[in-house]
């Protein structure tokens, strides 16, 4: 039998040795093969560039199980989309800048406001009805000067500790304004007491699980009475960087966006709770923002930094009203005649429809 001799090599001893290569060289020849990876067109070379964050076309970040992977993959997502958007309105910028006058008008944005439906009872300043029925109505002897507001502030029976805190901060914001607790009278005895006493307006704070949810404000001694839902009610304690305490000096009223004929009455409705002197010398503002039928109420100070700056400070309280009915003449309840009410599955079916 013959036997055939086979050479074996030193490096091979029956074993594979593994070449010792730097994590230097690894890298290279990793960059030489994806460097190869080129398109060819037309004879010219075209690398082939990803973005680094880029996510796969289907990729969902719904589909990840782990919450807190699936909210780290989401907030990168997010800061991807704003660093491309910053990007676009950067350079649009620089685009208009070099157009100079020549750059396309702005595009407004759409929002819910500007694309209100019309409605036939938006007010007209110029109109002579208007006018009329600004002459005639219940406030008529307020705007002439024939009268000063007198407020009467009351709440519910045995309001908790917070609804008294409300009605007291109240008193302070609306001048001439006297707080008293109900004791357990109905409305019906209260209303001809106020006449007697020449009270303006009556005004109830009502509450639901220790929180004020309701005001009544009756104009005297002829109404309208309105009903409004409150919420977002923040005290004075609550409100971050507030200045100090009002003083008793009458603020400024300002009245934003009531353009039907009910926003119109309830308008003039919030103005005659206040003096038609301001003061000033106090540099407070009480305002009165109707926004998509909900009107936020705020109480700032201000102060002139100089010819082009003004610095406001917010006191206290804060509070968004909802309106609910309008009713003509003092608080019935029973026997009332309501001049509008709520109705909400008929008025708010359409999100671009307002009321006020």
């Amino acid at each position: 039998m013959d036997i055939t001799e086979v050479p074996v090599s030193d490096q091979s001893n029956g074993k594979k040795k593994k070449s010792k290569k730097t994590k230097k060289q690894r890298l290279s020849e990793e960059g030489d093969v994806q460097g190869g990876e080129m398109d060819t067109k037309d004879g010219v070379k075209m690398e082939k560039t990803e973005p680094e964050h880029a996510f796969p076309p289907t990729f969902s970040v719904s589909e990840i199980k782990n919450k807190q992977r699936r909210h780290v993959m989401f907030m990168k997502h997010k800061q991807e989309k704003r660093k491309q958007k910053m990007i676009l309105k950067k350079k649009k910028k620089k685009e208009r800048e070099a157009l100079g006058d020549k750059a396309p008008p702005k595009e407004v944005p759409k929002t819910i406001e500007n694309q209100r439906v019309y409605d036939e009872t938006t007010v007209d300043p110029d109109d002579e009805e208007v006018k009329f029925d600004e002459e005639t109505d219940e406030f008529a002897a307020y705007f002439n000067g024939l009268t000063n507001p007198k407020v009467l502030i009351t709440t519910s029976d045995r309001p908790r500790g917070r609804t008294v805190r409300f009605c007291e901060q109240l008193g302070k914001v609306i001048p001439n304004a006297h707080v008293y607790y109900r004791r357990g009278l109905a409305l019906k005895r209260i209303i001809p007491q106020c006449v007697a006493r020449n009270f303006t307006y009556l005004m109830v704070v009502n509450e639901d699980r220790k929180m004020p949810n309701g005001l009544v404000l009756c104009h005297l001694p002829d109404g309208p009475t309105a009903h409004f839902k409150v919420s977002s009610v923040r005290l004075r304690k609550e409100i971050k960087r507030r200045g100090k305490d009002p003083t008793e000096h009458h603020p400024e009223v300002i009245l934003n966006n009531f353009s039907t004929r009910l926003g119109h009455s309830i308008g003039r409705l919030f103005a005659a709770l206040f003096p038609q002197d301001p003061q000033f010398v106090g540099r407070q503002v009480a305002t009165f923002h109707n926004q998509r039928d909900f009107i936020f109420f705020r109480f700032h100070r201000y102060i002139f930094k100089n010819e082009k700056k003004v610095g406001i400070q917010e006191l206290g309280p804060r509070f968004t009203l909802k309106l609910r009915s309008l009713q003509k003449g003092t608080f019935d309840s029973k026997f009332g005649e309501y001049e509008w009410v709520l109705k909400r599955h008929d008025m708010d079916s359409c999100r671009r429809k307002f009321q006020l």
